[in-house]
């Protein structure tokens, strides 16, 4: 078919100009099932985009003529248009960590509703890694980024700063970063979860930390506060590190505690930076020979939805996953689509307390 033809068809350039093209195809459609309901293509295209003015009748009867002609947008078509890629991407440690798999799953099912799809990203918590990832998806001019970094510094951040891009920083903060940011108050979550222990009569607690980023210092913080205010003295040998706190945490989290098990007095009680060290902790604990809690209560950080599932159910700080995953949603949404770019957002979270049979030694003692 020759030019000419083509143009017959209501094109007035060759098919050789696929923005044109598919732009016309995807208003064609459109124009299809306006002129079946009797509707504009505006009306149409505001229901595709869950636009919040259309009449809930409107919507149910353009949507089920949607799906009996089996619609598909042109995303690349909408993108030419609109400048928007319609892309969001998630950069965090480990995608095999439940806590960020809830918060991923929150916040696509939100960006979802207006019509954005997430891509997923590990970093593997290594910087270079992480930096590489960040590097490829500004290269694919994605609307926004969503990041839990694993750098200490806020270099990678800066250059997001300096090239304009969108972008959210979750569970880490970054001292330096002056963006949006959404997690919890990390400080509060090893304060609480170390005064826990105290309250269920632990007297040497250890601590498995984090790397060195904001959320384990602030934890640390936590603890070491806790400690002093109930006038129990911090011993160095039950301060230790979980190499890796996010991938492969669990066998980190039994070699901590074997190291711990070897300090000249064991510990009574302890508290972890996360879930998966818990979980491994306990493991190498239970295989030492001793009772959880009698012989060591068990705290963990995250609130993973299996926890309650365990041999024994890991007592654990809620970090409300799911609602990091939609108050980020929500920030990168307004980011995206506002006119006038929005002021910074820090949005902290409270931890809430969940205890359970791996640190109740209260309760376990007064069963016997």
């Amino acid at each position: 078919m020759g030019a000419k033809e083509r143009s017959g068809a209501g094109l007035d350039e060759p098919v050789d100009r696929p923005d044109l093209y598919s732009e016309w195809l995807m208003t064609v459609r459109m124009k299809d099932i306006a002129k079946d309901l009797g509707l504009s293509v505006v009306t149409i295209s505001k229901v595709l985009r869950d636009h919040p003015d259309i009449a809930e009748e409107t919507r149910e009867r353009v949507m089920k003529r949607v799906k009996e002609l089996d619609y598909q947008p042109n995303l690349m078509a909408r993108s030419l248009v609109t400048g928007r890629s319609y892309l969001i991407g998630l950069v965090v440690p480990s995608l095999l960590h439940s806590f960020f798999a809830e918060v991923a799953v929150a916040l696509s099912a939100e960006v979802g509703k207006r019509g954005y799809s997430l891509l997923l990203a590990s970093s593997d918590e290594e910087p270079e890694v992480e930096a590489r990832e960040i590097q490829q998806m500004m290269a694919r001019h994605l609307d926004a980024l969503v990041i839990a970094t694993c750098a200490s510094d806020a270099r990678t951040i800066e250059r997001l700063e300096r090239a304009g891009r969108a972008y959210v920083l979750i569970d880490r903060a970054v001292e330096g970063a002056q963006g949006n940011f959404v997690g919890i108050d990390d400080y509060a979550a090893g304060r609480m979860a170390t005064e826990h222990l105290i309250a269920q009569g632990c007297r040497r607690i250890a601590h498995i930390r984090g790397p060195r980023v904001g959320t384990a210092e602030a934890r640390l913080r936590g603890y070491r506060d806790a400690l002093a205010s109930h006038g129990i003295a911090f011993h160095e040998e039950l301060l230790t590190v979980g190499e890796h706190v996010d991938s492969d945490a669990t066998r980190h989290g039994a070699e901590a505690m074997r190291r711990l098990l070897g300090a000249p007095e064991r510990p009574d009680g302890l508290f972890t930076f996360n879930d998966p060290l818990a979980i491994g902790a306990m493991q190498a604990a239970l295989e030492a020979g001793l009772r959880i809690p009698e012989d060591l209560a068990v705290m963990g950080c995250g609130n993973l939805h299996f926890d309650n599932l365990l041999r024994v159910p890991l007592s654990s700080m809620d970090q409300q996953s799911a609602e990091i995953g939609r108050r980020t949603a929500a920030i990168v949404l307004e980011r995206i689509e506002s006119r006038v770019k929005p002021e910074p957002k820090r949005v902290i979270l409270e931890p809430k307390l969940m205890a359970r049979a791996s640190s109740l030694r209260r309760l376990s003692e007064a069963s016997k």
